[in-house]
């Protein structure tokens, strides 16, 4: 096939659309979920991400914990 060829194109074009799936992240202090973060499904479904990060509400950084 020619590089150029349209359908080439469209198989890219419908790989870009694919959709992201996004963790809400919580203050493990007061609670509030200030953050959402991408995450990828290949990685181990056991473990929760974990991010310091500052919270706008406890006005500090502190851990905050992905929720379900």
């Amino acid at each position: 096939m020619v590089s150029g060829s349209p359908l080439m194109y469209f198989k890219w074009k419908g790989e870009m659309n694919m959709a992201v799936k996004k963790a809400a992240l919580a203050c493990s202090v007061c609670g509030s979920r200030n953050y959402s973060k991408a995450v990828s499904t290949s990685r181990n479904a056991n473990k929760r991400l974990e991010i310091n990060k500052f919270c706008k509400y406890c006005n500090q950084y502190t851990l905050h914990r992905e929720t379900k």
